[in-house]
């Protein structure tokens, strides 16, 4: 899979990496922008007030499968009144678009593939774009939850921060998430 990520950071540029160790052909683009013409798929990793700005540095967008790995932390990230990012993200780039990557730290991207049980992925997004996503995720040594249409990307964006608060709260350090079933009684 040809991939283009726009953001070099800790989400952007070490999912870059696995990508690229998994075979996928990756460039990487960071605040210079560039073209995204070539890309089967592209992710956006940059923090979410600079969403707009991003976009607008890169061509080739029109018609992309967009993954959407920001977060919406603070008031006053929604740019043009969206209900969400990721449906800015689909109304600027005219193609499918997931929310997906946003919900795992960064920083435990590498771990995933030693971990006991695959970590989840949680996605919303758009049919079109769950064969990319489902992959990708795969790729990296995780396991694809789907959580509905694009629709549901700002309870997405919403429950980041929940996340957050919840693993503060829990003082173990970064943590990955698994939905399980109970044990048969």
């Amino acid at each position: 899979m040809k991939i283009t990520t726009i953001g070099r950071g800790t989400i952007g540029g070490t999912l870059a990496r696995l990508w690229r160790s998994a075979g996928h052909d990756v460039t990487e683009l960071g605040r210079d922008g560039g073209d995204a013409a070539g890309a089967d798929v592209v992710l956006l990793a940059v923090p979410s007030a600079s969403v707009p700005a991003a976009l607008s540095q890169v061509t080739g967008l029109s018609g992309k499968l967009v993954i959407d790995a920001t977060n919406r932390l603070g008031d006053g990230d929604l740019p043009d009144g969206q209900p969400s990012i990721a449906e800015f993200v689909k109304a600027t780039t005219n193609g499918p678009t997931a929310k997906a990557f946003n919900l795992n730290f960064g920083k435990l991207f590498d771990q995933a593939q030693n971990a006991p049980e695959p970590p989840h992925n949680l996605w919303v997004g758009d049919e079109d774009a769950r064969a990319a996503v489902e992959q990708l995720t795969r790729d990296i040594g995780m396991e694809a939850v789907h959580g509905g249409p694009l629709t549901s990307a700002a309870a997405q964006e919403a429950f980041a921060q929940l996340y957050i608060t919840a693993v503060q709260d829990l003082d173990a350090g970064l943590l990955f998430y698994r939905f399980f079933a109970p044990k048969p009684q």
